[in-house]
């Protein structure tokens, strides 16, 4: 059986940027360079041969001011094939102000990350930020764990991670690269079982199949979310990767799309 896909971790960039944003980050870590050239049109068509039937797309505000231009491309370019999450920066003033216009607009949710946006999961000051999260229902897509262009500073571990669960038990939050990179030894100590949604990008290629197999098996069904990373990873070799760990069909019908599908509110 051909299961449904849904990647819930891509990026992209307006064309006249692309290029240009694409060749800053790859500069900015050794380990990885883009498989596609950083365009909408170039991520739908790798998710068309790999059949792909949406990409959820995470964008980041690196500045206060990227709000507007983020929010906007990204109403331009929703569409069935591309969920865009907006991104809000914790040192705007009008964040909290931005949650309510993203809400509003009928976009999914927002991206963070808390290296390239200088922050920690655990400040008493994000609280506010994400209790409007919460409140208006909003998907919060936030990168844990370590990150290739930058020194191994504790910003987003499982511990903060747990913590935040428990302070804010109705906020959707979606943990990245299986609950956090280069950190799951502590994923499996805090997080595996706990009801916190993983999407599990850039994982396979470092853990292997077997342990990425044993923790999704250990954890929750209704709480794993395939995902990419792409451009940052190739989608045919990392949808191969992720096929070929051989899990029982039941969870690969969730990990591969329905858990993504009812999360994001999707016509099934």
């Amino acid at each position: 059986m051909t299961n449904r896909l849904i990647d819930f971790h891509t990026h992209a960039f307006p064309d006249a940027l692309a290029k240009q944003a694409v060749a800053k980050l790859a500069s900015q870590a050794d380990e990885v360079h883009s498989f596609l050239d950083g365009r909408v049109d170039s991520l739908v068509a790798s998710m068309d041969a790999n059949g792909i039937e949406a990409g959820v797309l995470c964008s980041i505000a690196t500045k206060p001011a990227q709000f507007e231009a983020i929010f906007r491309w990204s109403q331009q370019i929703c569409s069935d094939r591309i969920i865009p999450l907006a991104s809000v920066h914790p040192q705007d003033p009008a964040a909290v102000e931005h949650i309510h216009q993203i809400a509003q607009s009928g976009l999914k949710g927002v991206k963070m990350h808390p290296y390239y946006q200088d922050f920690y999961l655990d400040d008493p000051n994000l609280y506010p930020l994400f209790e409007a999260i919460q409140a208006e229902g909003l998907l919060l897509t936030m990168h844990t764990g370590y990150d290739f262009a930058f020194d191994r500073i504790d910003r987003a571990t499982p511990k903060q991670i747990w913590d935040l669960v428990q302070r804010f038990p109705a906020m959707k939050l979606i943990t990245t690269h299986l609950g956090g990179w280069q950190q799951w030894d502590d994923v499996q100590r805090y997080l595996i079982g706990k009801p916190i949604y993983m999407e599990t990008s850039f994982s396979i290629e470092y853990l292997g199949p077997e342990r990425v197999r044993k923790m999704l098996l250990e954890h929750s069904p209704e709480h794993i979310l395939f995902g990419t990373d792409s451009p940052w990873t190739d989608q045919e070799t990392t949808l191969a990767a992720h096929k070929s760990m051989g899990l029982p069909e039941d969870i690969q019908k969730k990990y591969f799309f329905e858990n993504a599908s009812k999360i994001l509110g999707l016509r099934q």
